[in-house]
């Protein structure tokens, strides 16, 4: 243990899963006039691969990829959306289940041929 300021204690974990999923640990800490219990819950994604999606689509006709958001967590999920770039189209927000895939639907509509 390391006293820092303000009476605190810091406590370094290594943590070093081996599969996605989600982990629950309980730290008890006992001295001769104090019991505390700390729980833990760290959750692991599994490793994606860089995604690309191509769209082909006429000038001025419109095409929309939907793309699965999988929430393997403990909470629901709410995403915000920033899409950069010219011509690309999506709701501003989603929200995602514990447990669900929801499909984020990214719309191409270009202005010119290109």
């Amino acid at each position: 243990f390391v006293l820092g300021g303000n009476d605190t204690v810091e406590f370094p974990i290594k943590f070093t899963p081996k599969y996605a999923g989600c982990y629950h640990c309980q730290i008890l800490l006992k001295s001769s006039s104090d019991i505390r219990v700390y729980e833990i819950e760290c959750v692991v994604n599994a490793d994606q691969a860089d995604a690309q999606v191509e769209f082909l689509t006429p000038a001025f006709q419109a095409v929309t990829q939907e793309i699965p958001i999988n929430n393997i967590s403990n909470e629901d999920w709410k995403f915000e959306a920033v899409l950069e770039g010219q011509c690309f189209h999506g709701p501003p927000v989603i929200n995602v289940p514990v447990g669900e895939t929801v499909p984020y639907p990214l719309t191409f509509k270009p202005v010119a041929e290109s």
